[in-house]
């Protein structure tokens, strides 16, 4: 396993099955920050749903596709970034993260995004790595702009979420704009 460097006590690591109690306990203390946003959060309410969460990213990372991994500060889960999508026959990925409150205001997504983009970039020759967020998810919002990326567009009422049509806001970045 590895573990790279965030900051002083935080790393980024692999979150594997092996991991759904950690990861569970993760996702109870950041459910008011997540829960509106992502949806796995919303459906990861025992070891079982989550152990499946987690298994479903192991089993696209063996297919080379989704993958997932955890920022753990001092010791303790408390966010993540993840490939929801990865295909490098197209050279399309796309990035999403999740962070609960007491890993805030450190820089951690930021920093941790910015190594799966070059990697994607740099490692695996993807040409365009995307970020999608609903509008109303402001601090999703703020991160894709801090990583340099443009807002493509908005898929209007693209999804359902709890009862509701959701928006999707796309962003992205290409190779050739990258700064790494």
């Amino acid at each position: 396993m590895f573990a790279l460097p965030l900051d002083d006590g935080a790393q980024l690591r692999p979150l594997e099955p092996w991991q759904a109690p950690e990861f569970l306990a993760h996702i109870e203390r950041a459910r008011p920050t997540v829960d509106p946003w992502i949806p796995w959060a919303t459906r990861s309410t025992d070891l079982v749903t989550a152990l499946t969460v987690l298994q479903g990213y192991a089993d696209g990372q063996a297919k080379d596709g989704a993958r997932i991994y955890g920022i753990w500060l001092d010791g303790v889960l408390v966010g993540g970034v993840m490939f929801t999508q990865f295909d490098a026959a197209l050279g399309v990925c796309e990035i999403g993260c999740w962070l609960e409150s007491a890993g805030e205001g450190r820089g951690l997504v930021h920093r941790a995004s910015r190594l799966l983009i070059d990697w994607a970039f740099r490692e695996r020759g993807m040409s365009r790595v995307e970020w999608r967020t609903t509008p109303t998810n402001k601090r999703s919002v703020a991160a894709a702009r801090r990583l340099g990326m443009r807002r493509d567009g908005v898929l209007r009422q693209q999804f359902p979420y709890r009862g509701v049509r959701q928006d999707t806001e796309i962003w992205s970045v290409l190779a050739e704009e990258w700064d790494g």
